[in-house]
């Protein structure tokens, strides 16, 4: 049985915040003492290792629900499929829906379950649930949702990564400056007119790598200690991801029985540009290749690291053409590849 995506959609917030307005932000180490150089340095080292000049943040009044809706509309939309006939709706993210200035997150009942509401759907078959998986949820889903089709249980779900981190960022950590909102959103169908999961790998480190992700007060002691941040242990998340996300993505690829020169594209979760280049440069290594040019698209440097929602953002817009140096034709070879929270790690190889 041959599983495609047939459609794609993607909301892309409105408003842009730029490096050069965290200038004034008072940035502080863990324990709460003031960094040695000026937040210009910060800023411009920042950029230079992490790729990225400006971020984008949802509106107030839109919650991580209504942008993945936004997203998952214009996915049916592209795919031209009636939403009555989806099976599931699977929804990854992270910290549910956030309202700024509030301290918890809402996720009762399930965002999944909040878009089918948003989007009407009468079927109460269409079930609708909610994953946590990371940065790495969305391709997650996406193997879920093979599953089931696979299985019989489906034959089309709509799958929805999204997440608001804007608002669960400590203004006194400098890694406040990485983390953006976004939503992207597919249909995943069996037997479609084109497209085909070729393969799929999952793998989970919870040992020592558990809480390289984790969430915490904020770096100001003068913060109340009741409210919690997402943190981060950035400098062995890089580590750990240079060598063991090429390894994920090549058992991915030997699975598929792809050859390592008929892939044309890589789509890897905008986490850091630097990381992603050496990721790539080690995947390729195993293979005793050089890195192909254009191999990778990005969107990191305009629109930030939005967690699940990177990789569908990112192949929502290179399909439709808001990437002009990258496309992808029919037949083409790509691989999806992912790694966050957990720590977890995946990766799909997928035929165009």
């Amino acid at each position: 049985m041959k599983i495609g995506i047939t459609g794609t959609g993607s909301y892309i917030p409105s408003i842009v915040t730029k490096n050069e307005d965290f200038l004034n932000h008072e940035f502080m180490e863990t324990d709460g003492s003031a960094f040695e150089q000026q937040n210009n340095v910060i800023i411009e080292k920042f950029e230079a290792i992490t790729g990225i000049e400006n971020r984008r943040y949802a509106k107030p009044d839109l919650k991580t629900s209504d942008i993945g809706f936004l997203a998952a509309e214009e996915a049916i939309a592209n795919a031209g499929v009636d939403k009555e006939e989806l099976d599931y709706i699977i929804f990854a993210h992270n910290f549910g829906d956030l309202t700024p200035g509030k301290i918890q997150g809402d996720t009762l009942p399930s965002l999944a379950t909040r878009v089918k509401h948003l989007l009407r759907i009468q079927n109460p078959k269409c079930v609708a649930y909610d994953l946590i998986f990371g940065c790495p949820g969305w391709i997650e889903g996406m193997i879920q949702a093979t599953a089931f089709i696979k299985s019989g249980m489906a034959k089309k779900c709509l799958v929805i990564g999204g997440e608001t981190l804007s608002r669960v960022v400590d203004r006194h950590d400098r890694d406040s400056m990485i983390f953006s909102d976004g939503a992207g959103a597919t249909i995943l169908e069996a037997d479609p007119p084109n497209g085909e999961i070729l393969s799929h790998a999952s793998v989970t480190y919870a040992n020592e790598e558990a809480y390289y992700l984790y969430f915490d007060k904020s770096n100001s002691p003068s913060e109340s200690k009741d409210t919690r941040y997402i943190k981060m242990q950035g400098r062995k998340i890089y580590e750990f991801a240079c060598v063991n996300v090429p390894k994920a993505m090549a058992s991915c690829l030997d699975d598929s029985g792809v050859a390592i020169d008929d892939v044309k594209k890589i789509f890897i979760h905008q986490a850091n540009e630097k990381m992603d280049e050496a990721i790539i440069k080690r995947f390729y290594k195993i293979y005793g290749k050089a890195v192909p040019e254009n191999i990778m698209p990005m969107s990191i440097q305009d629109l930030g690291n939005s967690s699940v929602a990177t990789v569908p953002t990112l192949y929502d817009m290179v399909l439709k053409g808001k990437l002009p140096e990258h496309e992808v034709k029919k037949g083409d070879v790509v691989i999806f590849a992912s790694v966050g929270a957990g720590m977890n790690i995946n990766a799909i190889v997928y035929k165009y």
